[in-house]
């Protein structure tokens, strides 16, 4: 087993090292690897204290003893439900970085898992594309190669996790902003099921229920920690999170190795489904070949779902707090009066095409239990791939489908995914798979996910901070 935030709360509650001295080593790392943009904020100062706090705990203590991961430092993202004294902008110039902002449920249940934040992770303006390259700045890079992206929107996370700056790092997932970037830095990203991760207090309806909130991580283990610990009962706005346990039986796995003709993927990331399925197999689960012909129409379909649902929350956002639209990059400008031009029976159709997704989905997996796809059609894409300096939309959201043909299938289904890591490709970039299953099926992923992970086709490059090489 690799280092991971597991690890590294071990031996914090070995008293192997303090809280204190982990967070110290964080700041440090952040410091080392700043050219990487992948921290918008750092309030070093609240993460010291943060750590202090959990250090004066002592070590035997119940309450500490019940944190799974007590004194590990973490990173939240400049997108999302918001951390107190930590003051999101959204990667835009448009909103004033200025605290006093309450926990959100999610934040809360972070901290009450023991996490100390000392900042915020970089994000593209409005979370609104497939890199985390804000105009404002810091342009995120990917620590395996500072050439290409580190993924979004939830990069920064991303970037931080696999430089070692952190070993866990807050994400959120509206289009494939936790996988994509997980995808892209070697990372695990779940991007759960729709209604199992809490929202509030002010959760409006989460991009009709597109949007959820989890984390960027190093290991299986720490995703099922975290998951396990923070999911559930939460205060809407969806019907109540019922999980499904993981099945002992053998399982019909779905094999999707192909994205069709507009959107294809590269045979490298084609072969690694290839690969992992056979690595399934061998553990007695049965293959079952999918036709592209059967996810094409619900692929299609959540992605302009995607695009106009964006688009819609976009406009209302700017209009409900009556802000200047002209302060927004130029994309973003063009998004948000896509938003306002767009009648009631376009988005009541975007939102029915939803449900309409989930139904298509359910009927496929009436003859699989999973389903084992690729996550993104090529490598990590060069710095600037996704530029904002344009009005065009559709061209805009046409270049995140062609990176990431499947994502927004698992949002508009309200389905959980996973992606992790099943080998590095001839310039030691990761080759991710993906797998999709029902709602409520968090624990048949996971078990799944794990099963791979044992086959060690990955290695970490940079060491967790606190940990050492």
């Amino acid at each position: 087993m690799q280092d991971d935030a597991t690890k590294l709360a071990q031996a914090i509650a070995h008293g192997r090292l303090t809280s204190t001295q982990a967070m110290q080593a964080s700041i440090a790392t952040a410091e080392a690897m700043s050219h990487l943009g992948s921290i918008a904020y750092l309030d070093a100062e609240k993460g010291i204290a943060s750590a202090a706090t959990i250090d004066a705990m002592p070590l035997d203590a119940p309450a500490r003893a019940a944190m799974t991961f007590a004194g590990v430092p973490t990173l939240a993202k400049d997108l999302g439900g918001p951390f107190a004294g930590f003051p999101v902008v959204a990667g835009s110039k448009l909103m004033a970085r200025r605290g006093g902002l309450v926990d959100s449920d999610l934040a809360a249940r972070f901290r009450g898992e023991g996490f100390c934040v000392f900042g915020l992770t970089t994000s593209p303006e409005f979370g609104l594309a497939l890199a985390s390259e804000p105009q404002i700045g810091p342009i995120c890079r990917n620590p395996l190669d500072q050439t290409r992206t580190a993924g979004g929107s939830s990069g920064g996370s991303a970037a931080a996790v696999a430089s070692g700056i952190v070993a866990i790092a807050h994400a959120t997932d509206a289009g494939g902003s936790i996988r994509v970037p997980a995808a892209c830095c070697g990372l695990v990203g779940l991007k759960p099921s729709r209604g199992a991760m809490p929202a509030g207090p002010s959760f409006g309806n989460n991009l009709g229920g597109l949007a959820t909130e989890l984390t960027v991580a190093r290991s299986v283990r720490d995703i099922a920690s975290l998951f396990s610990a923070i999911s559930g009962t939460a205060h809407g706005p969806f019907p109540p999170y019922v999980p499904t346990p993981a099945s002992t039986a053998k399982l019909r796995i779905g094999i999707l190795t192909d994205t069709g003709t507009r959107f294809p993927t590269q045979s490298d990331r084609l072969a690694v489904i290839e690969e992992a399925g056979r690595a399934l197999e061998a553990l007695g689960h049965q293959l079952v070949p999918i036709d592209f012909s059967l996810i094409e129409p619900p692929a299609t379909a959540s992605g302009s779902a995607f695009l106009n649902i964006a688009s819609a929350n976009l406009a209302e956002t700017i209009s409900r707090f009556n802000l200047d639209a002209s302060k927004t990059e130029m994309l973003t400008q063009a998004v948000i009066e896509r938003g306002l031009s767009m009648s009631a029976t376009d988005l009541w159709r975007s939102l029915n095409a939803m449900v309409l997704v989930s139904r298509d989905l359910w009927r496929i997996f009436e003859d699989i239990d999973c389903l084992l796809c690729p996550m993104l059609s090529s490598k990590p894409l060069p710095i600037g791939s996704f530029p904002s300096d344009h009005r065009d939309t559709e061209l805009h959201f046409d270049r995140m489908a062609a990176f990431a043909p499947l994502a927004t299938l698992a949002n508009a289904s309200g389905f959980p995914a996973i992606t992790l890591p099943f080998g590095a490709d001839e310039e030691g970039l990761p080759l991710p798979v993906q797998i999709m299953a029902p709602m409520g099926a968090e624990k048949l992923l996971l078990s799944l996910a794990a099963d791979l992970e044992r086959e060690e086709r990955w290695q970490h490059r940079f060491p967790i901070a606190g940990l050492g090489a």
